[in-house]
């Protein structure tokens, strides 16, 4: 049997970005979004951990994942 592991993600929203970059803000998220957030998730491999972070923040809606790393 295959083992799950920690591994941490980082996440930031490039639609924040932008509109900071324009002096202006995002209608639905907060300027920290503009920064990378770190999640853990428990997941067999770096493939499943990138999925579980992309069904919660999408790439669609802005979110960009920065790095994938196991800790764990």
């Amino acid at each position: 049997m295959t083992k799950r592991h920690l591994f941490e993600v980082g996440v930031f929203n490039a639609r924040v970005r932008a509109a900071l970059a324009e002096g202006e803000r995002h209608t639905d998220l907060s300027d920290d979004w503009a920064d990378i957030h770190y999640f853990e998730v428990f997941a067999f491999d770096e493939k499943g951990a990138r999925s579980k972070i992309e069904r919660r923040y999408p790439p669609a809606n802005g979110y960009v994942i920065t790095d994938v790393k196991q800790i764990r």
